[in-house]
């Protein structure tokens, strides 16, 4: 059975319509043989509801609004984006794109592929289709739901129409998300003649609603913090640390890979400082709740939003922060903000800062922060472990923290006024697309430097719960083996157990010359590569920025280096990894 639930395989070789005519004879085959509901009515049209995601967000909501579909009599499968190809696009009649952002604007990991085929010179014209597309963003970031707007802009110039508009969302995504499903499948009813069924009872109308779980980012489940313990060395640069959550009675299930989403509190000194700097007392009502409570738990004092920085420009032309700005070079900004806190740019405001009403309208809401979870449920079916590095930094004068990773670190525990909270508000964000191979025989390869070990962590537990026989092998690095080399004792254990077929380090300040993770895995070239050919899935975990692009560029120089065949040849045959699921990504 399809993920979708149609009794049709997502890559069964038949068009559009051919599969609709399926569905419903089956669908009608079915209701036939149900003497309880010999009344059901087959699906009128296939909505495809295909997705681009990251870290799974799209995805369920892409589920959610098959659900929907359903519910209102409508035929609806689901399919990531890179599954689409150019011809198959053009034989499907309705269209519902749900997709995030990743990066400075591109598209996400599994839907690279499509955008290329779709914005190729070649590209089927698709007068035939009708589309809706939802982004999924954050306001902070300067190409907001860029890859929902590149993708509606394509299918409107290949003749597409738009069956309403694109909505875009900011991180809190539920309600516009909500309104625009029911939006687009009342249209899609409408235009159909579809009527409303009892088999499918859950919709898409509220995504919170449907979720499966009572535990979400509107009501996150009180977890105690059960373990909290330093990794690495106390005289190291970094400071990383190993947590343990319980799981209690919440019923909540996950699977390596998985994400953890930690929903934090602000520093109640910082909250101070900023009560101090606004004269306030923190008693003052906000929507019916007090300041002090307000800036803790509701509103992100530690990023500056774009909006802020623009107001602040506006009122204090002479400050450094205008000055800046007038340059117009987008780098210097963002090498300037780096390290700055909101209570810096009011103080180099001066006394043009905005006063405290009209401040309260620039702090965007504070959001949860997701962590890869670091173990399996096969080995820890009661616990969620997280892997997490503190942020820290400033000088005597003024010390600056993470948001999430000092309340993990410090606060967690601490008696609050009224209450001595020894837990945290968390919630699980299921991330499908990056999970074990299902396949006990399959051999992989974990790239993850630093922090960026924590799901492999939980991928080794889980193969060695499952006894399974293919091989694994993982490169891991840091700054200094001796102060650095976090879950040394296990991987060595892991090793001795012949789970853990290969372990590859790089330390990149042990020696003269820096060695990073790709360095390692161009020395290894021709095992690697053979590797890949004898069907390895590849991981990667960890910076985005720069060790992502890195590791992906070592990854084409190995194939390229090994087949001979030049590097657009290298390029499909990375592009045939990520197509077949074999090279997959959980970088922030």
């Amino acid at each position: 059975m399809s993920p979708t639930g149609s009794l049709i395989p997502a890559d069964a070789p038949f068009s559009a319509e051919q599969e609709s005519w399926l569905a419903g004879f089956i669908a009608g085959i079915a209701a036939a043989g149900r003497r309880e509901d010999t009344t059901a009515a087959a699906p009128v049209a296939t909505i495809d509801v295909v997705f681009g995601t990251q870290t799974g967000t799209a995805e369920f909501l892409a589920g959610e609004v098959v659900a929907g579909a359903r519910s209102r009599g409508l035929g609806g499968r689901v399919t990531a984006l890179d599954d689409i190809t150019p011809e198959r696009l053009a034989e499907m009649s309705h269209l519902l794109v749900v997709t995030s952002t990743y990066g400075e604007g591109e598209m996400p990991d599994n839907a690279g592929l499509f955008w290329e085929a779709l914005r190729a010179e070649g590209a089927p014209r698709l007068e035939g289709l009708r589309y809706a597309v939802l982004g999924l963003g954050d306001r902070g970031y300067d190409d907001f739901c860029e890859a929902a707007k590149l993708l509606d802009t394509r299918l409107e110039q290949l003749g597409a129409t738009r069956l309403c508009g694109r909505v875009d969302c900011d991180v809190d995504f539920e309600d516009p998300a909500a309104q625009w499903t029911t939006t687009v499948l009342d249209v899609l009813a409408a235009e159909t003649g579809a009527t409303a069924t009892s088999a499918a009872p859950t919709t898409a109308a509220d995504p919170v609603a449907a979720t499966r779980s009572p535990w979400h980012k509107r009501n996150p489940y009180r977890s105690r913090l059960v373990v909290n313990r330093l990794l690495s060395s106390p005289d190291s640069a970094k400071e990383i640390r190993h947590y343990e959550f319980d799981l209690g009675d919440s019923g909540i299930t996950y699977a390596a890979g998985d994400a953890l989403a930690v929903v934090p509190v602000n520093d109640d000194a910082l909250v101070g400082e900023f009560l101090t700097h606004l004269g306030a007392s923190g008693e003052e009502d906000v929507d019916g709740r007090p300041l002090v409570e307000v800036l803790r738990t509701g509103r992100e004092i530690r990023t500056p939003s774009k909006e802020l920085v623009a107001d602040l420009v506006e009122r204090a032309p002479s400050s450094e922060l205008a000055s800046v700005v007038a340059h117009g070079d987008r780098p210097d900004l963002d090498s300037w903000l780096w390290g700055r806190d909101v209570l810096d740019l009011l103080r180099d405001a001066g006394s043009a800062a905005p006063g405290l009403d009209e401040l309260l309208p620039f702090l965007r809401p504070l959001q949860a922060r997701q962590y890869s979870i670091s173990s399996s449920p096969l080995a820890h079916p009661d616990r969620i472990h997280l892997t997490v590095a503190s942020v820290r930094y400033g000088a005597q004068d003024r010390r600056y923290g993470g948001v999430a990773s000092t309340y993990l670190a410090d606060r967690i525990g601490e008696t609050t006024p009224g209450t001595a909270d020894a837990t945290a508000g968390v919630y699980l964000q299921a991330n499908a697309s990056f999970s074990v191979p299902t396949d006990d025989d399959a051999p992989i390869v974990m790239i993850g430097p630093g922090t960026g070990i924590a799901p492999f962590r939980g991928f080794l537990h889980e193969r060695a719960a499952r006894g399974a026989s293919g091989r694994n092998w993982l490169f891991f690095g840091d700054q200094h083996r001796r102060t650095d080399f976090v879950y040394e004792d296990e991987l060595t254990e892991l090793r001795e157990q012949g789970v853990l077929t290969r372990l590859d380090l790089a330390f990149s300040r042990d020696q003269a010359e820096k060695i990073y993770v790709q360095t390692r895995m161009r020395e290894q070239s021709r095992a690697l590569y053979g590797w890949l050919e004898d069907g390895a899935y590849v991981y990667v975990c960890g910076d985005a920025s720069r060790m992502a692009k890195d590791v992906e560029a070592a990854l084409l120089a190995v194939i390229a280096e090994q087949r001979g065949r030049g590097d657009e040849d290298a390029a499909q045959y990375l592009a045939d990894l990520r197509r077949a699921k074999r090279y997959v990504r959980d970088v922030y």
